[in-house]
């Protein structure tokens, strides 16, 4: 029996805490043996119960994972853009932590626990759960939780007492907000209150949402003094090139053109430096050539076709193994790069795999909404896609163009297909109904 997941956010709320505890307690020991709930859970808590649910994980213990060394707990520490914010992240939520007898917690994009303050009382309590620098917090080995279910989710999550999976940690409430890298959107990793459940207040959410997006603004307002710096450089250079070039940072952000006019401000490089030419989708052909602090395209012509695809065959490899994290690859006689995808183009592009011949935009409609009618949603997440795949993609019906071969590496386990998706045609795809 599948948990039921309504659209109403809270069905507790109107309860005291104790009495909230003590139902959800009972919910929890209901899911667990997919019985009828006498409420339904939070959908985010639901669909988290049903994820561990499904990987087996220990409802009373959690998984067992090793601790990082120190040596590798400070090589994480030192390389991690979340080091650059700490100064925001502690004057926005360590004195709200310790008022209220809590822990602020910084966490990367594995889950793992970087840094620890706050309360000292509760930080005795918390080396009772492993919740310790080094130890890891991510869904499949701690369960539900704050931590572990904003990086599942890549959303703000709160997780009150026996909404915990582990019953180990009923006592404690959590509130945690993933916090993004603004120059190539990947995940940074989580921030996080947590304490004890009696004595959490709703709107720490609030406040830790709102210092992660502050803290995401700070890289922000980082990033473009260094593509002002950057720009400042390859202006004189570009001003001397006769062809079509592009200068970019590091990541892919333009920051000046001659002779082409890209689609989009940012684009998709190789992953490596190459010797000699590379394919990359938004210019064709490229020479790439060092700047300081970024990189020159010197756009070469007559090698491609007019449609902009290498004239060889090109292959594509759509990697949705990871059960968060999903890449497309592509490689070529001029080289390889690899775009990170969000979940919607990850479902599009496992679509259109498993449909070689194209689909419309109703029939897109109808695979990612199970509604043909939303062809407007559909033709926008095109129409980005298609500005950072450039003529991988084609259109009318969207397809992956002729000449490349795309390839789809799966999970071992079908049900671990992009898990959290609700897309009809994932679904069907898992082995579900849809």
């Amino acid at each position: 029996m599948r948990i039921q997941h309504p659209r109403h956010a809270d069905p507790l709320a109107a309860l005291s805490p104790a009495e909230s505890a003590r139902l959800m307690a009972v919910m929890r020991d209901t899911a667990l043996s997919r019985g009828q709930l006498p409420l339904p859970a939070r959908p985010v808590i639901g669909q988290s119960w049903d994820r561990m649910l499904r990987l087996g994980l220990d409802p009373d213990r959690g998984g067992t994972p090793r601790a990082l060394s120190l040596d590798e707990l400070e090589r994480r520490r030192q390389q991690t853009r979340l080091a650059d914010v700490l100064p925001t992240l502690h004057s926005g939520l360590l004195e709200a932590a310790e008022a209220a007898g809590h822990l602020m917690i910084i966490a990367d994009g594995e889950g793992r626990v970087l840094w620890i303050d706050g309360h000292r009382g509760i930080r005795r309590h918390a080396d009772g759960i492993a919740l310790v620098e080094g130890s890891q917090w991510a869904e499949e080995v701690t369960g539900t939780t704050g931590i572990g279910t904003a990086l599942a989710v890549r959303a703000p999550v709160r997780v009150h007492s026996a909404e915990h999976f582990v019953r180990a940690f009923h006592t404690w409430s959590c509130a945690a907000a993933p916090l993004r890298d603004p120059r190539d959107g990947r995940l940074l990793g989580v921030i996080d209150i947590s304490g004890p459940a009696p004595t959490a207040h709703p709107t720490v959410l609030s406040l830790v949402t709102a210092t992660a997006r502050w803290a995401e603004g700070e890289l922000r307002l980082a990033h473009s003094r260094e593509l002002d710096r950057l720009r400042a450089v390859a202006a004189p250079v570009l001003a001397r090139i006769r062809g079509k070039a592009v200068a970019v940072d590091p990541h892919g952000w333009v920051v000046g053109v001659t002779g082409v006019n890209p689609r989009d401000r940012r684009l998709l490089l190789p992953k490596a430096a190459a010797d000699g030419p590379v394919w990359l989708p938004a210019l064709g052909s490229c020479v790439v050539e060092p700047l300081p602090g970024g990189h020159l395209l010197r756009v070469l012509e007559g090698e491609y076709g007019a449609d902009g695809v290498p004239a060889a065959a090109g292959r594509l490899v759509l990697d949705v193994r990871h059960p968060h994290h999903w890449s497309l690859t592509f490689s070529g006689p001029a080289g390889t790069w690899t775009h990170q995808l969000s979940a919607r183009h990850a479902e599009v592009l496992l679509v259109l795999a498993a449909h070689p011949e194209g689909r419309t935009a109703a029939q897109l409609a109808e695979d990612l909404f199970g509604d043909p009618t939303r062809t407007v949603t559909v033709r926008a997440a095109m129409s980005r896609l298609r500005g950072r795949l450039g003529a991988v993609l084609a259109h009318r019906p969207y397809r992956i163009a002729d000449g490349i071969r795309l390839e789809v590496t799966r999970p071992d386990r079908p049900r671990d297909l992009l898990p959290l998706s609700v897309a009809p045609a994932v679904v069907r795809l898992r082995g579900g109904r849809g």
